[in-house]
Protein backbone atom coordinates (compact mmCIF):
# COMPACT_ATOMS: atom_id res chain seq x y z
CA UNK A 1 0.00 0.00 0.00
CA UNK A 2 1.20 3.11 -0.98
CA UNK A 3 1.72 6.31 1.93
CA UNK A 4 0.82 8.61 -0.85
CA UNK A 5 -2.36 11.11 0.27
CA UNK A 6 -4.78 11.39 -2.24
CA UNK A 7 -6.96 13.96 -2.51
CA UNK A 8 -9.08 15.92 -5.09
CA UNK A 9 -10.99 19.14 -5.39
CA UNK A 10 -12.17 22.23 -7.90
CA UNK A 11 -11.80 25.70 -8.78
CA UNK A 12 -15.86 26.65 -8.91
CA UNK A 13 -17.21 28.56 -11.10
CA UNK A 14 -20.86 30.62 -10.79
CA UNK A 15 -21.48 33.66 -11.88
CA UNK A 16 -18.15 35.22 -12.79
CA UNK A 17 -16.80 34.47 -8.96
CA UNK A 18 -14.86 31.43 -7.74
CA UNK A 19 -15.67 29.85 -4.02
CA UNK A 20 -12.47 30.17 -1.68
CA UNK A 21 -12.67 28.11 1.55
CA UNK A 22 -10.64 29.31 4.87
CA UNK A 23 -9.11 26.52 6.71
CA UNK A 24 -8.88 27.76 10.53
CA UNK A 25 -6.41 24.63 11.01
CA UNK A 26 -4.17 26.31 8.88
CA UNK A 27 -5.56 29.80 8.97
CA UNK A 28 -5.30 29.69 5.34
CA UNK A 29 -7.46 30.32 2.33
CA UNK A 30 -7.63 27.51 -0.13
CA UNK A 31 -9.45 26.32 -2.94
CA UNK A 32 -12.19 23.58 -2.33
CA UNK A 33 -10.36 20.37 -1.78
CA UNK A 34 -10.04 17.07 0.42
CA UNK A 35 -8.70 13.36 1.05
CA UNK A 36 -10.55 10.51 -1.06
CA UNK A 37 -12.25 7.79 0.85
CA UNK A 38 -11.87 4.15 0.71
CA UNK A 39 -13.27 2.85 -2.54
CA UNK A 40 -13.99 6.09 -4.45
CA UNK A 41 -12.63 7.38 -7.35
CA UNK A 42 -11.19 10.56 -7.73
CA UNK A 43 -14.08 12.25 -9.25
CA UNK A 44 -16.62 11.19 -6.92
CA UNK A 45 -14.25 12.43 -3.76
CA UNK A 46 -14.04 15.76 -5.84
CA UNK A 47 -17.52 15.80 -5.98
CA UNK A 48 -18.34 15.33 -2.57
CA UNK A 49 -15.42 17.41 -0.69
CA UNK A 50 -16.55 20.36 -2.77
CA UNK A 51 -20.22 20.04 -1.64
CA UNK A 52 -18.99 19.55 2.33
CA UNK A 53 -16.68 22.34 1.71
CA UNK A 54 -18.92 24.61 -0.23
CA UNK A 55 -22.93 23.46 0.57
CA UNK A 56 -22.77 23.53 -3.26
CA UNK A 57 -23.63 21.14 -5.52
CA UNK A 58 -21.20 21.18 -8.72
CA UNK A 59 -20.75 19.02 -12.11
CA UNK A 60 -17.45 18.40 -13.26
CA UNK A 61 -16.11 20.51 -16.45
CA UNK A 62 -12.67 19.80 -17.18
CA UNK A 63 -9.89 18.30 -15.64
CA UNK A 64 -7.10 20.70 -14.49
CA UNK A 65 -3.30 19.85 -13.75
CA UNK A 66 -2.82 17.59 -10.87
CA UNK A 67 -0.37 19.04 -8.30
CA UNK A 68 2.32 16.61 -6.04
CA UNK A 69 3.33 17.99 -3.02
CA UNK A 70 4.94 16.94 0.36
CA UNK A 71 2.87 16.97 4.11
CA UNK A 72 5.74 15.84 6.21
CA UNK A 73 7.73 12.61 4.52
CA UNK A 74 4.44 11.63 2.78
CA UNK A 75 3.57 12.45 -0.98
CA UNK A 76 0.25 14.53 -1.68
CA UNK A 77 -1.39 13.64 -5.25
CA UNK A 78 -3.91 16.10 -5.52
CA UNK A 79 -6.58 16.29 -9.37
CA UNK A 80 -8.40 19.06 -10.26
CA UNK A 81 -11.53 20.11 -12.15
CA UNK A 82 -13.24 23.15 -13.25
CA UNK A 83 -16.35 23.31 -11.79
CA UNK A 84 -19.85 24.74 -11.96
CA UNK A 85 -22.47 25.34 -10.17
CA UNK A 86 -25.65 22.81 -9.98
CA UNK A 87 -27.56 23.52 -6.84
CA UNK A 88 -26.80 25.79 -3.81
CA UNK A 89 -27.84 24.65 -0.54
CA UNK A 90 -28.94 27.14 1.92
CA UNK A 91 -26.02 28.71 3.53
CA UNK A 92 -23.24 26.45 5.07
CA UNK A 93 -22.90 25.96 8.99
CA UNK A 94 -18.76 27.04 9.36
CA UNK A 95 -17.33 23.80 11.15
CA UNK A 96 -13.62 23.11 12.02
CA UNK A 97 -12.62 22.41 8.62
CA UNK A 98 -13.74 25.39 7.38
CA UNK A 99 -15.11 28.07 8.77
CA UNK A 100 -15.85 30.49 5.36
CA UNK A 101 -16.76 30.22 2.40
CA UNK A 102 -16.53 33.69 0.40
CA UNK A 103 -17.25 34.03 -3.59
CA UNK A 104 -14.62 36.43 -4.86
CA UNK A 105 -14.05 37.73 -8.45
CA UNK A 106 -10.87 35.90 -9.95
CA UNK A 107 -8.92 39.33 -9.30
CA UNK A 108 -9.63 38.78 -5.29
CA UNK A 109 -9.32 35.17 -5.71
CA UNK A 110 -5.60 35.97 -6.76
CA UNK A 111 -5.05 38.01 -4.07
CA UNK A 112 -6.79 35.78 -1.01
CA UNK A 113 -5.27 32.65 -2.24
CA UNK A 114 -2.39 31.74 0.15
CA UNK A 115 -0.74 29.18 -2.55
CA UNK A 116 0.96 30.07 -5.80
CA UNK A 117 -0.24 26.00 -6.91
CA UNK A 118 -3.78 27.06 -6.53
CA UNK A 119 -3.56 30.99 -8.08
CA UNK A 120 -2.03 28.48 -10.77
CA UNK A 121 -4.91 26.81 -11.36
CA UNK A 122 -7.57 29.75 -10.96
CA UNK A 123 -5.51 31.01 -14.29
CA UNK A 124 -5.97 27.67 -16.06
CA UNK A 125 -9.67 27.50 -15.19
CA UNK A 126 -10.28 30.79 -16.79
CA UNK A 127 -8.12 30.32 -19.85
Amino acid sequence: MSDEIRAAGGVVLHEGQIAVVHRPKYDDWSLPKGKLEPGETWEEAALREVEEETGVRVRLEYPLTTTHYMVGERPKTVRWWRMAVVEHEPDREPDREVDQLLWVTPEEAMRLLNYEPDRLLVRQALS
